[in-house]
């Protein structure tokens, strides 16, 4: 268990020093801004939807590390995933990071998002990680306001 959880912390801290799809995305159909006022975290999403496809995902932004490994590793699990999986994906990603249990199947699915199944022992840090994917949430829905983790 304990090798397990230094992998993790590896894939975290590998996509917080080198975050992937990090930039702006000039050619995009969505876009949001995402804030978590507790940790600091902001993070600005763009997204270019074809045809019901993601066909790209980008993030800029500033955070903790969780909360920018998230970012990274949630844009690369998305290209190319239908909208109905991604939103999919976005409730498997809640249940995981809250503690709701859900089948190893979902969890084999969700690849390398599967390192932050841990947060749910660290409250406060639930939000880091889903911050990316509320504000992937809003992007889609074309909601006009930050996505927010505090109510």
């Amino acid at each position: 268990m304990s090798d397990l959880r230094e992998l993790y912390q590896e894939v975290i801290l590998d996509h917080n020093k080198n975050p992937r799809n990090f930039g702006k995305l000039e050619n995009h159909s969505h876009h949001a801004n995402g804030h978590n006022p507790l940790c600091g975290d902001k993070l600005e999403l763009f997204i270019e939807v074809v045809d019901d496809v993601i066909k790209d995902i980008a993030f800029t932004g500033s955070g903790c590390a969780i909360s920018t490994s998230s970012a990274s590793i949630m844009t690369q699990f998305l290209k190319g995933k239908t909208l109905s999986d991604t939103r999919h994906f976005f409730n498997d990603f809640h249940d995981l990071v809250t503690g709701i249990p859900i089948s190893e199947e979902q969890i084999d699915d969700m690849g390398k998002l599967a390192v932050f199944a841990g947060v749910q022992e660290f409250p406060a840090r639930v939000k880091c990680a889903s911050l990316s994917w509320h504000t992937l949430m809003n992007a889609l829905d074309s909601e006009i306001e930050t996505a927010q983790t505090e109510d």
